[in-house]
């Protein structure tokens, strides 16, 4: 899907004259890195290594698709459109983008213009298939491993590590266990980039440069520090789903470096070796990328530690054809809520651009911020059991094993401490399952955030655009189908027949209040 891409610009023009004269605004969700302390903790003796295993053979697996290269050499600027959307529709990233136009300023584009889009790489990425994407995505098997059982057998700074996330000081175990949890991605894999790019499991002592930015992520284009193992690997977890989905829903066909290189995706890779070597691209030069994405690059790290990654893959792990049970709104009917975040990421941006909002109908009280626990209560969109229940967070499991990582599930995300539904419940459609609030990820607004997912995959809530290979149903609850806007991130349409309500942030706007 392109939108992964597109920045927040759009939406803000898409909404603007919606908005302009209401008082009061319901804030949609996004999950942005936390200001954090890296916490040093006393410093061990390392110890050898665990043995390294001989390569295995290239497994195989089904390929995918071939990549897809634009023969369009130009665009006309349309209204509503950034340059950061003309490169995301286009597959190319900014830079390239504004490397081939050296004559614009990328800040200030007018209706009519004309763009140059970037020349198709004529090399193409390795063809080594590194992970299947059933151990990237969090998905079958994946809770088998004990994350804290593993780093503690380990002689390495992970044993020790610490950090502090929103004011608690956790492990580095808990930390890689929350990322995975968070982002659906493999804890396994976490583990190994830790090890691959600092040496955390096997060094004791690392360089403090390693120490504070142990996967080698400096600052966001935004200015935000990433210093800190939760910073880092929420970073890595993301930048693995955008790979990943980028991929899988045609966002990303060409790899660039920071020396200005770009490679096409060679036809036939998985998603999951695609969003790996997109991960290992990033902070990093070609001729460096080229060995890490080989069988002894990270590859081999990987089958030290956990074996080879192929076998017992389950593959694919969102079967052809799938169709979603039948859905529920997330609330009681007869109850009038506000549709205030068309598709966006379900954690993080990469996503799958998965998830949408809905705010409840009471306004804030008297005297409270944004941020209040609302009256109203969340409710299951269908029969099933909790599977998990954190900060903010609830996970309906829907075929009833209590097993997130299998089957369909379901996340709620801003529920509220009070009155949150406990895991392990069984529950019918309707029960209720918490209050809105900002609990959980990052709000500025109480609202409700939910997304799908089935074996651990993010599904996008709208697919219109996705490859044809790649079909997945529309996210539909009491008969309304979502459809997003092209490109354009939190806008779009619930559509249930000829009725419509649109992706809008405000209370006062009546197209956007959905009842059933």
């Amino acid at each position: 899907m392109r939108r992964l891409l597109i920045t927040l610009t759009l939406m803000i023009l898409g909404v603007s004259a919606c908005i302009r004269n209401q008082p009061e605004i319901v804030i949609i969700t996004s999950t942005p890195e936390q200001p954090l302390v890296l916490t040093k903790p006393p410093v061990v003796e390392p110890t050898s290594p665990p043995p390294a295993l001989t390569p295995l053979s290239n497994p195989t697996a089904d390929p995918t698709r071939p990549s897809a290269a634009t023969t369009v050499r130009e665009y006309v600027v349309q209204p509503g459109d950034t340059l950061s959307a003309i490169a995301g529709a286009h597959n190319v990233t900014l830079d390239a983008l504004v490397i081939a136009n050296p004559q614009i300023n990328p800040d200030i584009i007018s209706v009519g213009q004309v763009i140059s889009l970037p020349e198709p790489p004529r090399e193409q990425t390795s063809n080594f298939k590194m992970i299947p994407d059933s151990r990237l995505v969090r998905g079958p098997g994946s809770d088998a491993l004990d994350v804290a059982a593993f780093i503690n057998q380990q002689p390495g700074y992970a044993r020790l590590a610490t950090d502090i996330v929103n004011g608690d000081v956790l492990s580095a175990a808990q930390i890689i266990q929350r990322a995975s949890l968070e982002f659906s991605v493999d804890a396994r894999l976490l583990l190994a980039l830790l090890e691959y790019k600092s040496g955390w499991l096997t060094n004791a002592n690392p360089s403090d440069e390693l120490k504070t930015y142990p996967l080698g992520a400096q600052a966001s284009p935004q200015g935000f520090d990433r210093n800190g193992l939760y910073r880092q690997i929420t970073w890595a977890a993301d930048q693995l789903n955008r790979g990943y989905y980028g991929w899988k829903y045609g966002a990303i066909s060409t790899i660039e470096f920071e020396d200005g290189v770009r490679l096409a995706v060679a036809p036939g890779l998985n998603a999951g070796t695609v969003g790996l070597q997109f991960l290992l691209s990033q902070f990093n030069q070609y001729d460096v990328w080229t060995q890490q994405v080989s069988a002894e690059g990270f590859y081999r790290t990987y089958i030290t530690y956990f074996g080879d990654p192929f076998v017992n893959a389950v593959d694919p792990l969102v079967p052809a054809g799938i169709q979603q049970p039948t859905l529920s709104l997330p609330f009681p009917s007869g109850e009038t809520w506000f549709y205030t975040g068309g598709p966006h990421g379900g954690w993080g941006a990469g996503s799958a651009w998965s998830a949408i909002d809905f705010a409840p109908p009471d306004d804030r009280p008297s005297g409270s911020s944004a941020c209040y626990v609302s009256e109203f209560w969340a409710t299951a969109v269908a029969p099933g059991i909790i599977a998990r229940t954190d900060e903010g967070v609830v996970i309906l499991d829907l075929d009833g094993d209590g097993n997130e990582t299998t089957g369909w599930s379901i996340l709620y995300l801003h529920m509220a401490a009070q009155g949150r539904v406990e895991a392990r419940t069984i529950v019918e459609a309707g029960d209720r399952i918490g209050r809105p609030s900002c609990e959980g990820g990052f709000s500025n607004g109480t609202h409700m955030h939910i997304a799908r997912r089935y074996n651990g995959e993010w599904l996008p809530a709208d697919c219109s655009d996705c490859p044809s290979d790649q079909s997945k149903p529309s996210f539909m609850m009491s008969g309304w189908s979502v459809i997003g806007l092209t490109g354009q991130e939190y806008q779009g349409f619930l559509a249930n027949g000829g009725d419509q309500r649109v992706a809008d942030q405000g209370r006062l706007n009546p197209d956007n209040r959905v009842e059933w």
